[in-house]
């Protein structure tokens, strides 16, 4: 079993920054991917950025040059670090983990973007 424990959620301004951050823990072999997904109120859960063992990071359209994923190997941590952030990107964000073939979800941290 792999835990996960996310911090960085809150409330922001629209234009503001806000950092994310996910620790793994647990039985971890090999993580092949980590990364973050969102889900806003009343629409589906999407995938905002991720990064694959081999340093492959991918970005939703709609984050590309605002969000960044960085990955620590030794802490078996994944940041996100958003900036320009709109009121659009309020979602509920949660961390994922593939580790091996099996995935993980962390609980969910809460973003609000608003004036």
């Amino acid at each position: 079993q792999v835990q996960l424990v996310e911090s960085g959620g809150g409330l922001v301004q629209p234009g503001g920054s806000l950092r994310l951050s996910c620790v793994a823990s647990g039985s971890i072999f090999r993580i092949n991917a980590m990364g973050w997904y969102r889900q806003a109120p009343g629409k589906q859960r999407e995938l905002v950025a991720r990064i694959t063992s081999g340093s492959t990071t991918n970005y939703a359209g709609s984050v590309k040059g605002r969000f960044t994923l960085s990955r620590d190997n030794v802490k078996n941590t994944v940041y996100l670090q958003m900036n320009s952030l709109k009121p659009e990107d309020t979602a509920v964000y949660y961390c994922h983990v593939q580790e091996r073939n099996l995935n993980y979800w962390g609980k969910g941290t809460l973003v609000t973007v608003s004036s």
